[in-house]
């Protein structure tokens, strides 16, 4: 016993040891783009509540369609006691009814008006998971451009801790004034908050990402690689209809045929019906042939078709009215729908071409900055090579390699920013476009 227990304390240690690793690796694991945006499509509520839209809408078809369908009842009644004297009614043991409707317009619009319905229902699912992979995708974008500028701010850190080092030791020698320490540390302690701002910032795209796939917090690695380019379309190119449009219009639609249908209960055209009944009947605990000439047959059927007119009816009146305000509702709600989205396309143009600019100047001092800092290296290698010739530039200070590498990464990081609000407004533009598809395709596709 002895020895299994010390063998249980030995192998526990290890074990645990092993569930860090494996929890660390899982949680070390990039995860593509592709991924997240499938599993945010599965997850979200507003795709799920979409689908249930879907299926109601299904079932108002089916419905709407077995107006037309025959329908079959059963029934039975057993007398508790003997019946005394004349009752009135037949004595059923059991009866089957069938009834169906044959002929009716107004159904007809109906039917109509629930099958575009389903159309538009579908068409807002599609609205929905495009929604969602547009939410995913900014978020995954701007999650890998925050650790790419966390990385070249820490790097940052590090060239100004070796800043305030040197000054240190200039402002104790007398070379510089105590200014320069200070204004260092300034530098660091600025350098400190823009770290923390990122790392904020990444914590809280870390958690919008688990909450849009259902993943755990902080396990969602950017694989910069799974990144398509984004497309650099523009308005000028041939603008599809988006779904979110189409979905209204077809909803408006569906609520005009509704409108038209209730409308038609008013212009006196006819309704036929189909029924059929069959009765068991039965002389048990009765004495109903007594009050007959002839004993009551055992079976009874009658068939027949009815046909009706409606001539007035105030609260059919009242249903057109109320269908009408309905199908202006919806049709006033698709053109609004229209009309902001071409509001949209517009806005979204014009940043698209301040955006590009932006991008292409933060890259162009980025480079400089690059440079600028590859000269300041050879200039503490080998020197200004005037030496200390009359009029020649002071040779650098050791602070100056410093600060040219802090202000190349901080060139980095707002060329990282400049190109993120680019791929942002590329991608709403995309959507509002109408060629999402075209995004979602290209990610299948990478």
């Amino acid at each position: 016993m002895q020895v299994r227990e010390k063998s249980r304390r030995l192998m526990l240690p290890a074990l645990a040891g092993l569930a860090l690793a494996s929890a660390s690796a899982i949680a070390a694991a990039q995860v593509s783009l592709t991924s997240v945006v499938e599993l945010a499509q599965k997850n979200s509520a507003a795709v799920r509540l979409s689908q249930a839209d879907v299926q109601k809408a299904s079932a108002e078809l089916g419905q709407s369609h077995d107006a037309f369908i025959p329908s079959v009842s059963f029934g039975s009644g057993l007398p508790a006691f003997p019946e005394v004297g004349f009752t009135g009614s037949l004595p059923t043991i059991w009866d089957s009814t069938i009834q169906s409707m044959v002929f009716s317009m107004p159904q007809i619009q109906f039917i109509r008006a629930a099958r575009v319905a389903l159309k538009a229902a579908q068409l807002s699912l599609k609205d929905s998971r495009e929604q969602v992979a547009l939410d995913a995708s900014t978020a995954y974008i701007e999650l890998d451009t925050v650790d790419l500028e966390l990385e070249a701010a820490r790097q940052q850190e590090q060239d100004a801790t070796r800043l305030m080092a040197i000054e240190q030791q200039r402002t104790e020698a007398g070379v510089d004034p105590l200014s320069e320490l200070l204004q260092a540390q300034l530098t660091a302690a600025q350098l400190k908050l823009q770290r923390l701002h990122l790392e904020t910032r990444a914590a809280a795209l870390s958690k919008q990402l688990a909450v849009l796939t259902d993943l755990p917090v902080g396990s969602i690695t950017p694989d910069h690689a799974s990144i398509p380019e984004i497309p650099a379309v523009t308005a000028d190119e041939h603008a599809l209809s988006t779904s979110a449009i189409d979905s209204a219009q077809a909803l408006a639609r569906s609520r005009q045929l509704a409108a038209k249908g209730d409308r038609e209960h008013q212009w006196f055209l006819p309704e036929v019906s189909f029924g059929a009944l069959y009765n068991r009947n039965t002389t048990l605990l009765n004495n109903i042939n007594d009050y007959y000439r002839q004993n009551l047959p055992a079976n009874n059927f009658s068939s027949g078709f009815s046909i009706r007119v409606p001539l007035f009816d105030a609260g059919l009146h009242a249903k057109a009215k109320e269908s009408a305000a309905e199908a202006l509702r919806a049709r006033v709600e698709a053109e609004q729908a229209q009309n902001q989205n071409d509001i949209q396309i517009t806005e979204l143009t014009a940043s698209l071409r301040e955006l590009d600019t932006q991008a292409e100047i933060a890259s162009l001092k980025q480079q400089i900055a690059g440079e600028q800092l590859k000269s300041v290296l050879v200039q503490m290698e080998l020197g200004n090579g005037a030496g200390n010739a009359p009029g020649a530039p002071p040779q650098l200070s050791p602070t100056a390699e410093q600060q040219a590498r802090i202000d190349e990464r901080q060139k980095y990081q707002d060329a990282l920013d400049a190109g993120f609000d680019l791929s942002k407004a590329r991608l709403n533009l995309l959507r509002a476009l109408g060629h999402m598809q075209d995004w979602l395709n290209e990610l299948h596709s990478k």
